[in-house]
Parts: C-alpha cells; structure tokens; sequence
C-alpha cells in the first residue's frame, strides 16, 4: 500500500488525483474504522489512517473519507479554537483549495467562501496567485497552505495575498519545512530539472527550500506575523488521538490596521 500511494502522488497529477480519490478511498476506509484515531473534521474514527507521502510516506496519514492529512487536522483545531472561522460568516478566500474542507467551509460561509486555483477543476475561479483578480480589502481571511514553494515569486504571491485582504484581517499561508532546516530558505532559478528539484527542494515540483526565515519572508509582504504554537497547547493525548504533526509552527499572518 505504500508503494502504491508513493506512486501515485509523485506520478499522477493533481488535478486528476482530486476527481478520482475521494470515492476509492472511501471504500478503503469501510475496512478501516475503528477507535483508535479520529478525523475532528468529519468526526469519524478508524483503527488507523492510510500512509501517505512521495518517497517514504508517513504511517497514520491520510483519512480515507476526509481525505485530511496531520496539517489539515491541526488546522481546523486551531481555526475553532483560535479564530472566528466558526463563529461567524466572513468573506474568505480558499487558495489552492484542500478537498478535505470544502464542504464544511462553503457550508459555514456559504456565497462568501470563494475557492481559486490556477489548475484545480474543483475552484470556482481560475487564477494565478500572482496576480489575484479580486480588489483591495475585498476579504475578511485567507488560506493559502502549500503553494509557496510551487509558485515563481513567493513575496509577490504574499503580497497579493496581502492587498485583497480587508485592514485587520487574517491569513494563514503554511510551507513544508524539510530536516535539518536551512537557516535562510534557499532558491536557484538555474535548477530547472524534476529529480535535481527533488534533490535539493524535496519534490520535483518544489522551487525553493524554505529556511527558518520564512516568517521573515512574509513580514516582507507587509504582514504581522505570529508564529503560534498551537500543537503543545493540544497535549499528547489530542496529537495521538487526531493523528497531528508533531512540530508544526501555524503561521498566522494579519495585515495593519
């Protein structure tokens, strides 16, 4: 099984993998429920979660029905417990939309959730995270979680980002983070080849390797940034029990004003 999904995330593309997933895997995760680890998205639990991941995918990973990974999980902890996601209607954009939470987002916000993508045949509207074509302070909140280090101009995206935002509100733009991590992220345009970009960035489709410098990097953009920690307050028993990353700083990212 871990073959096969290594195979299949590294070979077959994103937009095809989002049409087809979601009712295989469902199948799979009949087999599989049980009590021992819950996706807080969809509250259902199994004995474990698929593996997932490129090269050497994670044990405890993936939920078959949600199609959540730990990142996701974690995420949508922190935005019932530390934001007003849940607690109020906003107008919010959905960059690069994760499949595990567009139900649950469109039903809270309703016409107010706007999902865009370059590619993705599940976004409402195509775009390019270079040039978004919404106006100034047009949204309350943004996300926009593992686009960074695809995109050719990571300030530029961020700043974007930063413009249709309304004063005051918030993003959260989450980056993959590889051991041991750089202190300065590093980039070389000249690096152009698929297994040279896995070598250096970690994944073929990857153009830089972010450091510990990234909040730096979204600062520049012109955002406040608070590097929460928001996995230690949780405890050992809720990263167990929902399956979360150990480590992973949320980087929540507010424009002035």
């Amino acid at each position: 099984m871990k073959k096969l999904i290594s195979f299949i995330i590294r070979f077959v593309p994103r937009k095809y993998l989002q049409r087809v997933s979601a009712p295989a895997l469902k199948v799979v995760g009949i087999f599989l429920r049980g009590n021992n680890v819950t996706c807080p998205i969809i509250n259902k639990s199994y004995r474990k979660f698929l593996p997932y991941g490129r090269i050497n995918p994670r044990p405890n990973a993936l939920c078959p029905d949600s199609l959540s990974l730990e990142r996701h999980r974690l995420l949508w902890l922190y935005l019932k417990e530390k934001t007003n996601f849940f607690k109020e209607k906003i107008h919010f954009l959905h960059i690069a939309p994760e499949q595990c939470f567009m139900k649950q987002f469109e039903a809270q916000h309703q016409d107010g959730y706007i999902t865009g993508d370059i590619e993705s045949p599940l976004a409402k509207v195509k775009m390019d995270v270079h040039e978004i074509p919404f106006e100034d302070n047009t949204f309350d909140a943004a996300m926009c979680n593992h686009v960074m280090e695809h995109v050719d101009d990571d300030i530029k995206a961020m700043s974007e980002i930063y413009r249709v935002l309304k004063p005051g509100g918030w993003a959260i733009m989450q980056v993959p983070f590889f051991s041991p991590v750089p202190d300065v992220t590093f980039e070389d345009k000249s690096i152009t080849d698929p297994r040279e970009r896995e070598k250096w960035y970690g994944q073929d489709d990857h153009v830089r390797l972010y450091g510990k410098d990234y909040p730096d990097r979204l600062r520049k953009a012109g955002f406040d940034v608070t590097e929460d920690r928001f996995i230690y307050e949780l405890g050992e028993e809720a990263v167990k029990k929902y399956a979360l990353p150990a480590h992973e700083i949320i980087y929540f990212c507010q424009k002035k004003g």
